[in-house]
């Protein structure tokens, strides 16, 4: 299985531009370390991908990788999401509850949108950096911390503390090691590639589609303002929504609307300059592809924010967990993996 994570977590990378690889050529040194790391860069530039990638290049491979979004991290629940509670700390806990921090015993706990910890979570962060240990919510011990921390930032550290609003001394347990992933702009020799890699990703059959000259220029003139990810999504829609194999540049839908990486999740694509539909899909099967599209995005997601835990996240989901795992089923995801 590490083998397989490993190889996932590296194919994931995908791009030869020099300012990537650059960014890159600290990776096996990161990844050989238990210093606590930092990725920067813009969202949707990969930061988890590259995470993970540290976290399975390393010694660590054969233990969790747990991820945490710290800005879905309201006061009321940090000490408990990280340090987990005992029966009876509080009136509805009717059972121990491991912390984020027990279930990455050993391994990684990849600590996104570090920059929107608020006071409070800052300080509760900063003790388990210093003293290596934590209090589960109603005990009256310490417990020894055995995790390698990860934080990704799409905001300037720097900035914060120098405005106030980032601990200087959390800042300088964090950034032991940095990773500064370049945007998608800068990365023009990575866009054409990554579209192929997303389209073979995508692909609805056996054949792969392919990209069209009108469409290879219309990507390479695009500033993605979303990055990778919207890039990722563009590429996905299209697949989606075009009968033939060959894309086009009308049927990559480059807009303003789809401008925005969350709009390019739920704008649809534009009718043909011709009028006549014909490079679209039936309806019927379209919107099929469209649902599925959904379906397992959000399954993902969901999946990522309970940790792979079926049945919160079902609950999460309001869906009854057997009709749940029917749809993980047929999405062909692992729990485990999340």
């Amino acid at each position: 299985m590490t083998r397989v994570r490993d190889h996932e977590a590296l194919s994931r990378l995908v791009g030869q531009s020099p300012s990537f690889r650059h960014a890159l050529e600290k990776l096996p040194y990161i990844a050989r370390s238990n210093a606590t790391a930092v990725i920067t860069g813009e969202t949707g530039t990969g930061k988890e991908l590259v995470a993970r990638a540290v976290h399975y290049l390393g010694s660590r491979a054969p233990h969790p990788f747990v991820p945490l979004n710290c800005g879905a991290l309201p006061d009321t629940l940090l000490e408990n999401e990280l340090f987990g509670h005992e029966r009876g700390a509080f009136t509805d806990a009717r059972e121990r509850r491991a912390g984020l921090l027990s279930q990455a015993e050993h391994g990684t706990l990849f600590l996104d949108e570090i920059d929107s910890l608020s006071p409070r979570a800052q300080v509760a962060l900063l003790r388990v950096l210093q003293g290596g240990t934590y209090r589960a919510v109603g005990s009256d011990h310490e417990q020894p911390v055995d995790v390698r921390f990860v934080a990704a930032t799409n905001a300037s550290l720097t900035d914060l503390v120098s405005a106030g609003r980032f601990r200087s001394d959390l800042y300088y347990r964090l950034c032991v090691l940095t990773i500064a992933l370049p945007p998608l702009r800068e990365r023009e020799d990575d866009i054409l590639p990554l579209a192929a890699h997303f389209l073979a990703k995508h692909h609805r059959d056996a054949t792969p589609a392919s990209l069209s000259a009108d469409a290879e220029r219309a990507l390479l003139a695009y500033p993605w303002p979303g990055n990778v990810r919207e890039l990722e999504n563009v590429i996905q829609r299209s697949v989606a929504m075009t009968a033939s194999h060959v894309i086009r540049a009308v049927d990559l839908d480059l807009s303003p609307a789809a401008s925005h990486p969350a709009a390019a999740e739920t704008v649809p694509p534009r009718a043909a300059a011709t009028g006549d539909g014909a490079h679209l899909r039936p309806f019927k099967e379209a919107k099929r592809a469209v649902v599925d599209a959904f379906e397992r995005t959000y399954l993902v997601q969901i999946l990522r924010a309970h940790r792979g835990n079926v049945s919160h996240a079902a609950q999460s989901a309001r869906k009854e967990r057997r009709d749940f795992g029917r749809l993980l089923k047929k999405h062909q995801l692992d729990p485990r993996q999340f």
